[in-house]
């Protein structure tokens, strides 16, 4: 069974993104609110630590907003990694029932099938309005529903980076042969990329970077962007910081809801969930692309050397993704199927975006620069 998307829930979640939880209550369906509403406790688990306020913050944002629209009703206690099971585990915590849903990252999950990768993002990919607009107005919702099933959950989305960092190296990658032994911190389809280009990729939880970076365990380590990784204090174990995280251009972040408990849920709590979660999802990309240019600023301060990756390492890990596309589309029809219908989107919405956005974009860009 899969989960139909009703728009009515994205644009309450946008309204609520300005309005914030309080006028959260008085957006969603009055049913949820109704005096006969049944008393309900889930668990969620994160696959985040409680120091990252932006991603693990996503999910006390959720929870917060479903107690509100149903006047303490429904209640969700949000647990950090590694409270109940390991931030890696969150969504097989779902799956076996040990909890209701949880918040994590769907290509954490690539090992199980790749198909999970394009529920976060995969390489060259879409960028963060595109993932929204694939996911909300294009089928991709449905699409990775029908995926998840096999699972026993649904998904929802519940956050977004916006396009990512090339991460942290503790030396400088100026050639593709520079790649060639190198252990790096990589998660999802990624680091099979990666791998064709010498790079010996390792899935570390976000939690464990730091010290492997520390120890020399690894020499490289891809996280998410300047005010998560100055959270995390990665300048201070690895000096070059590089751009952009090209296998990550919108990585998108999902609510995983148990199937039965997901069924078992009265109609208006459903759309409850559905708003919240749009509402997180909203937020979260807000707070990355307003707080990021301050921690920038602030890792440069403290060292941070930032560097673009050459266009010949660009080049090399674009054919390369390309590669590890067809091969395993050979082999697994969900892949290919989700992996045709995202890339057809992208190429029409690329269309639309060299016309308008990339012009305006550009144009601003260089016009900060110069004096009034």
């Amino acid at each position: 069974m899969t989960i139909k998307f009703r728009r009515r829930g994205v644009v309450a979640g946008a309204g609520l993104a300005t309005a914030g939880i309080a006028a959260a209550a008085s957006l969603l369906p009055k049913p949820a609110i109704a005096q006969d509403a049944p008393q309900i406790k889930w668990r969620l688990t994160s696959s985040f630590p409680k120091s990252l306020d932006t991603i693990y913050g996503a999910a006390e944002l959720f929870a917060e907003a479903v107690a509100a629209a149903t006047d303490g009703k429904f209640q969700i206690q949000v647990f950090a990694a590694g409270e109940i099971v390991p931030g890696l585990q969150a969504a097989d915590a779902v799956t076996n029932d040990t909890v209701e849903m949880c918040h994590s990252c769907s290509y954490y999950y690539f090992g199980k099938d790749p198909t999970f990768a394009f529920g976060t993002a995969v390489p060259f990919g879409l960028n963060g309005r595109q993932q929204n607009a694939w996911m909300y107005d294009a089928g991709g919702i449905d699409l990775m529903n029908e995926f998840y099933a096999n699972y026993n959950f649904i998904g929802l989305p519940g956050g977004n980076t916006g396009c990512q960092m090339g991460g942290w190296f503790s030396k400088e990658v100026k050639t593709v042969d520079d790649l060639k032994g190198l252990k790096m911190r990589i998660a999802g389809i990624a680091g099979q990329v990666m791998s064709k280009l010498g790079v010996v990729p390792q899935q570390i939880a976000g939690g464990d970077i730091y010290p492997a970076l520390e120890k020399g365990t690894i020499d490289a380590a891809e996280w998410v962007g300047p005010y998560d990784d100055e959270k995390l204090g990665f300048y201070k174990v690895a000096k070059y910081y590089y751009y952009p995280g090209w296998w990550e251009g919108g990585a998108m972040l999902h609510f995983f809801i148990n199937q039965t408990k997901w069924n078992e849920l009265p109609p208006a709590y459903q759309e409850v969930v559905r708003t919240a979660a749009a509402y997180a999802n909203v937020v979260t990309q807000a707070r990355y692309d307003a707080r990021n240019p301050r921690a920038l600023k602030a890792l440069v301060a403290n060292g941070a050397q930032l560097r673009p990756f050459s266009q010949e390492v660009m080049q090399a890990c674009y054919q390369a993704s390309q590669e590890v596309y067809a091969e395993i589309g050979e082999t697994n029809p969900a892949f290919k199927k989700v992996h045709d219908h995202m890339m057809a989107f992208k190429s029409d919405e690329y269309l639309w975006f060299q016309v308008a956005e990339y012009s305006f974009d550009t144009f601003s860009i260089r016009a900060r620069s110069q004096k009034s």
